[in-house]
């Protein structure tokens, strides 16, 4: 009786992380496909915040890889991916926060409607990928750390549209700008976000003895 129990619960193991498995495999194609548009729309319309957002998505998929591999993994791997993940969306403010700099020394205004276009389909896939995700209501940190990256991407994307038109209004890349830097501000917030996760996460899995 006890080994059928058991079969069970290890099916029903086996079932959830298949599961999980698919979810973030999903979510990882949707931002690759999400990032090689924004990365070429970016450049065509000389738009930091669109650029910024494509790279975003370039970690978002880095971070859902890395969750795939924790997936069914001991507690201690999972913490580890997640502090990667972290520590990855923190790199990547830093980075943006570079081609701001550069770009506010010498540039164009960019394309308004461009960037508000494409915006408008980042949030659309955004709101896909978080349906994907609510569908797993556990309390892993991968999974946490994913619906964080993916919260923060549709924050921006509204952002970008708001930006798109006050590019328009004004003919100046400032807007454009000051979202780069919002958008990095965002991706940082994110980073210690899921590192405060994994650091709770680590202290429910291997508390300290009394």
């Amino acid at each position: 009786m006890s080994d059928n129990c058991a079969d069970d619960e290890g099916r029903a193991l086996d079932a959830s992380q298949a599961a999980d498995r698919r979810i973030l495999m999903l979510v990882l194609l949707i931002n690759l496909g999400q990032s090689l548009a924004g990365a070429g729309v970016g450049a065509w319309a000389s738009s930091t915040a669109v650029i910024g957002a494509a790279l975003d998505n370039l970690a978002d998929a880095s971070v859902y890889g890395v969750s795939l591999y924790a997936v069914g993994r001991a507690a201690a791997i999972k913490i580890r991916a997640a502090r990667i993940s972290g520590w990855l969306l923190i790199g990547l403010a830093v980075l943006l926060l570079v081609e701001v700099l550069r770009r506010f020394f010498g540039g164009e205004p960019p394309v308004g409607p461009a960037m508000m276009a494409m915006a408008a389909v980042n949030a659309a896939l955004n709101i896909v990928c978080l349906r994907l995700l609510k569908r797993h209501r556990g309390e892993d940190v991968n999974f946490k750390a994913s619906a964080i990256f993916t919260s923060n991407d549709s924050i921006v994307n509204l952002a970008i549209v708001l930006s798109g038109v006050l590019v328009m209004w004004w003919g100046s890349n400032l807007p454009d700008l000051v979202l780069g830097v919002v958008v990095a501000v965002i991706a940082a917030n994110g980073g210690r976000e899921i590192l405060a996760e994994a650091t709770e996460a680590e202290k429910k899995a291997f508390p300290e003895p009394a």
